[in-house]
This record gives structure tokens, C-alpha cells and sequence, in this order.
């Protein structure tokens, strides 16, 4: 997870068939993505959504460390 990923915890995710996933947009607090998703509802009304705190592993992070 690059460091301006891990300065927006916040992710709205579209949920979508056979269990696939796809991030719409991240967020510095979760009001703000509150507030998003009701808008993207009323647009797509159909689709699925749900608000997620992306915590990055710290395996990541290390792996991230020593690759640069």
C-alpha cells in the first residue's frame, strides 16, 4: 500500500458477482465516505456498496522499506 493510500484508511468498494471487489474511491475520514456512497446509491441504485477501514498489513509496509 503506497504512502498516499495509507493517508485515506477510508474505501468505498462495489461489491460485484463471484465475489470480486473493486475500490471506488478512499477517504480521509468515514463521514466523507458516508456521504459519497449515498450519492453513488442514487445514481446506481442497483449496485452494492460498503464502506471499509483499509488497515495495511505490516508486512507490507516492511516489504514496501526495504524495497526502496
Amino acid at each position: 500500500m503506497s504512502y498516499s493510500q495509507r493517508l485515506y484508511p477510508w474505501a468505498i468498494v462495489r461489491l460485484l458477482p463471484q465475489m470480486q471487489r473493486v475500490v471506488v474511491a478512499r477517504f480521509r475520514n468515514r463521514s466523507n465516505a458516508e456521504g459519497h456512497m449515498t450519492a453513488l446509491k442514487r445514481l446506481m441504485p442497483e449496485a452494492e456498496f460498503v464502506i471499509i477501514f483499509d488497515v495495511p498489513n505490516p508486512i507490507d509496509i516492511d516489504e514496501e522499506e526495504s524495497s526502496e
